[in-house]
């Protein structure tokens, strides 16, 4: 094969890998929308008023005979989804895994959730089971679908390119979230010069979320491809895939240190994000406008947070970026102490500094697992780590709880928060990311 052969075969590798980057990068921008508009802004509100008014004259609603209190159906309802992803993501990252056929899985788990996410535009009047039923679908099939998603990541960029690839598809998802947003925001504002009532501007926003998900996922379904494999190992389920994952990454117990870190910190990350508006509603006496306004304003910086931390990685290495990150973690919240009340100005500040690190953070934390995932199963530990991510940070929200409780102090809770940052950085510094990787049987990057 003469020289020219190769560089042609070499150049046409490079296109294609590009191309399926690219491809990948939408499915952030595909499915972020749901997490940024419906999740975090306006379904929890508008389906506790739902609850609230089929509510009896206690409070309480009763599904499946079960006395609940309308304000926590919300609640209630995320963490049955979080029930529901931890029993389906092993099976189907193992399924992925064994089989190869990544894309129907993502098709199967995206258009469920889009599906259920546009359903949303029927949640009205007494409707609250249907809403927390939709929730619970969508919730559980984002999480599935995110396993597949980042399973991708190994197979269409090599180890020098991760960081950078993985840190564009954060991107990619945080400047979806903030354009849909804006959108949403001049709807909600505006409904009256619409011609809607301000449900019904909600139940848009929330049904738009859906259709943009669906509509934008077309495109790394189209790009992606399959890699077949020869496995034909029977299928397993439920719980015992799980342990069956567990039990396979106790061989590789550098990748479970990782995991173990990442866990801490991200507990800390995850509480940050669901209880900040707590902090700014109840401590500093914030309005609603002002705490959209700086939900938008961490998705635009994170944006550049991400992109701006995965070239500090190209230089520094992800690991010493992730530890800097968690460093500016600390330093936030610690601000965010001594933060004075009814005064925006300062809130908007400490929002810019987590928007800043957010991004980047996840990003350069999904890309250093890939490298310590054995080759063959990426899926498969893949939803080990989503289950990190979205399935296991329940710590934070606890100690945030028991601190307010025991002093009635936001302050206190919210500054509690530093000691997953602090944990985090220790149990990370403590794993040779290098032998790491090496005992998962992948090559090592120059800088790691």
């Amino acid at each position: 094969m003469g020289t020219d052969t190769v560089r042609a075969q070499v150049a046409d590798e490079a296109a294609g890998r590009r191309r399926e980057q690219r491809g990948w990068y939408f499915y952030d921008w595909a499915c972020s929308v749901y997490s940024t508009s419906v999740l975090t802004v306006f379904l929890g509100p508008y389906l506790t008023s739902v609850a609230r008014s089929a509510a009896d004259a206690d409070g309480f609603v009763h599904p499946l005979g079960i006395p609940v209190r309308a304000g926590s159906f919300f609640a209630y309802c995320v963490s049955a989804s979080v029930i529901v992803a931890i029993l389906v993501m092993p099976l189907a990252g193992a399924a992925a895994d064994r089989t190869g056929r990544k894309k129907p899985l993502l098709a199967a788990a995206a258009y469920t959730g889009a599906a259920a996410t546009t359903g949303l535009f029927l949640l009205d009047g007494h409707r609250y089971l249907l809403g927390g039923f939709l929730l619970i679908v969508a919730n559980a099939s984002v999480a599935v679908s995110m396993v597949v998603y980042n399973s991708y990541l190994p197979q269409i960029a090599p180890p020098e390119e991760r960081d950078a690839v993985s840190s564009r598809g954060w991107a990619f998802g945080y400047a979806a979230g903030s354009l849909v947003l804006i959108a949403n925001l001049v709807l909600f504002t505006a409904h009256g010069s619409f011609g809607v009532s301000e449900a019904t501007a909600v139940r848009i926003c929330l049904a738009s979320a859906g259709l943009w998900w669906g509509l934008f996922t077309l495109v790394p379904l189209r790009r992606l491809r399959d890699r077949r494999t020869a496995a034909v190992a029977p299928p397993v389920h439920g719980w015992r895939q799980l342990a069956a994952t567990v039990r396979d990454m106790r061989g590789k117990p550098l990748t479970l240190a990782f995991l173990l870190a990442y866990l801490v910190y991200n507990d800390g990350i995850q509480t940050v994000i669901s209880q900040a508006s707590v902090y700014g509603s109840e401590e500093l006496g914030l309005g609603q406008s002002t705490l959209i306004t700086a939900v938008l304003m961490v998705q635009v910086l994170a944006v550049a947070g991400a992109l701006g931390m995965g070239r500090l990685a190209r230089t520094y290495g992800a690991k010493r970026t992730i530890l800097g990150s968690l460093v500016a973690w600390t330093v936030t919240l610690a601000a965010g102490f001594f933060l004075p009340a009814g005064r925006p100005v300062w809130f908007f500040v400490l929002a810019a500094g987590i928007g800043l690190v957010l991004g980047g953070s996840q990003a350069l934390s999904r890309s250093l697992f890939s490298h310590l995932v054995p080759p063959g199963k990426e899926a498969e530990y893949f939803s080990a780590y989503e289950m990190s991510d979205r399935g296991m940070s329940w710590l934070g929200p606890l100690l945030f709880g028991v601190i307010y409780q025991l002093t009635g102090s936001y302050r206190d809770a919210i500054v509690s928060l530093v000691a997953f940052f602090a944990i985090g950085f220790v149990l990370l510094a403590r794993v040779p990311v290098g032998r790491a990787i090496r005992d998962a049987g992948n090559p090592v990057p120059d800088r790691i």
